[in-house]
């Protein structure tokens, strides 16, 4: 029995699929490549833009033929094109998918294949077993040996309904993890050899507050860092309001979790953050830069930026190009707004900035943002940095840095979950070079 899995979007739907992975395995299922040797098809969907879900129902629309070829084919579409109240309209659409799951939600698709063994999330014992819930979670054997940096959910859905977002209505609301299972989760990812873990939430820096009296997420990452194996830490995305001085120490203070830090500011114009429902103002954002700075110095800051909001206009995009300019961040993700039906946005405000010139405030962006990081990236320059290496491409190794530069090394020696110094040889706005500081062990005799 074989699997295949087709995933787009976010880290989310990227550990959401490997759970999945998991648990076919668990089921005696294999992995394959090619869609028409698998007797399930998984397609695990993005919809945060028109783009994206039109990319998913051209997908799914692709397997029709081989569930007329073979009619035992197990089609399971999931995800954001599903969302949590979404699978009524889709059966009636797409008769020829077999099994419709909400995001991070693989209990039908295990239900269906076990015949109803599992009925409901509330059966733990059955859920733990065939979910692999618990500490004896197993990455898919394709990965095993190989994956270096693996990313953990631990806050589920969102409650915050920015105006512009279409995620809470699809993911639902925000539900936090429980500390047992997320730290169970790592110590049997470390045991298989994973050496980094990126913690996730829509708001991850909402962990816990959720729960009554829960641990939030400073606390959960100094629980974390006792886990034996795993070398680097981080976490994503987080939200401006929730970013607090206990947040702040915490990174400060523990070695182990890497001095990266990922916090939109949408936009730069106080009028367009409140359209946007964002909850504070351009100003705190920058009060908090600098807090942040000033406590964790050598820090790299990246951030979430959509140009061409509804109303927005040439001085309120300008307030935007300002604050890029002034604060000089490590990494700006560029997006154009997007209708998506289902949110605040599409039913209050027009949208009424032309795609022209959405492309070119998001070009001046693009432009601003080069400089900026080319600059930033030439201080590393003869610099000696430590790089987790993660894969060998195209004959050379490629890692990260502690700040998540992405560091390029030639070497012949096998180096991947290797921590090793390198000095950099060459800087660009995306990338960087190194020549690796040769260690006793790598040292051929």
């Amino acid at each position: 029995m074989k699997y295949h899995i087709w995933t787009e979007g976010c880290q989310m739907n990227v550990a959401d699929s490997q759970r999945v992975g998991s648990s076919l395995e668990h089921l005696g299922y294999s992995l394959t490549e090619k869609p028409e040797e698998a007797d399930v098809i998984v397609l695990n969907t993005c919809v945060v833009r028109q783009s994206a879900e039109d990319k998913a129902l051209g997908r799914v629309s692709s397997f029709k033929k081989l569930k007329e070829q073979n009619p035992n084919l197990v089609i399971n579409l999931m995800g954001c094109l599903v969302g949590v109240r979404g699978a009524e309209k889709l059966k009636a659409k797409l008769p020829y998918v077999d099994v419709f799951s909400p995001p991070s939600d693989p209990a039908p698709l295990i239900s269906h294949l076990t015949q109803g063994e599992i009925r409901s999330l509330e059966d733990a014992e059955t859920t733990r077993r065939f979910l692999m819930m618990d500490e004896e979670l197993k990455l898919p054997v394709a990965e095993q040996g190989k994956t270096v940096s693996v990313h953990v959910p631990i806050v589920y859905g969102c409650s915050h309904a920015c105006t512009f977002c279409i995620i809470p209505y699809k993911r639902g609301i925000e539900r936090s993890r429980p500390v047992g299972d997320i730290v169970g989760e790592i110590r049997s990812l470390a045991k298989q050899g994973v050496k980094e873990i990126t913690l996730l939430g829509q708001i991850v820096d909402r962990y816990g507050k959720d729960i009554p009296d829960g641990p939030n997420l400073a606390a959960l990452l100094r629980i974390i860092h006792e886990v034996e194996g795993i070398e680097r830490i981080r976490f994503l995305t987080s939200h401006p309001n929730y970013f607090d001085d206990d947040l702040i120490e915490a990174i400060a203070e523990l070695p182990r979790v890497m001095p990266h830090i990922e916090l939109p500011i949408q936009a730069g114009d106080d009028t367009v953050l409140e359209n946007m429902k964002r909850g504070y103002t351009q100003q705190q954002f920058r009060d908090l830069v600098e807090k942040i700075r000033n406590r964790i110095p050598d820090c790299s800051i990246a951030t979430d930026i959509i140009v061409g909001f509804p109303g927005e206009t040439e001085e309120q995009f300008m307030e935007t190009y300002r604050v890029l300019a002034d604060l000089k961040l490590d990494v700006a993700h560029l997006a154009r707004y997007s209708v998506r039906e289902g949110t605040v946005a599409t039913r209050r405000m027009v949208d009424d900035i032309t795609d022209e010139e959405k492309m070119r405030r998001f070009r001046m962006l693009e432009d601003l943002q080069e400089q900026i990081v080319g600059e930033i990236n030439k201080k590393y320059l003869g610099e000696t940095v430590e790089v987790l290496f993660e894969e060998k491409v195209k004959n050379r190794w490629r890692g990260r840095t502690p700040t998540n530069k992405l560091v390029f090394v030639e070497a012949e020696e096998d180096l991947r979950g290797k921590l090793l110094p390198v000095t950099v040889t060459w800087t660009g706005p995306w990338s960087m070079q190194a020549n690796l500081i040769k260690q006793p062990e790598l040292i051929s005799l």
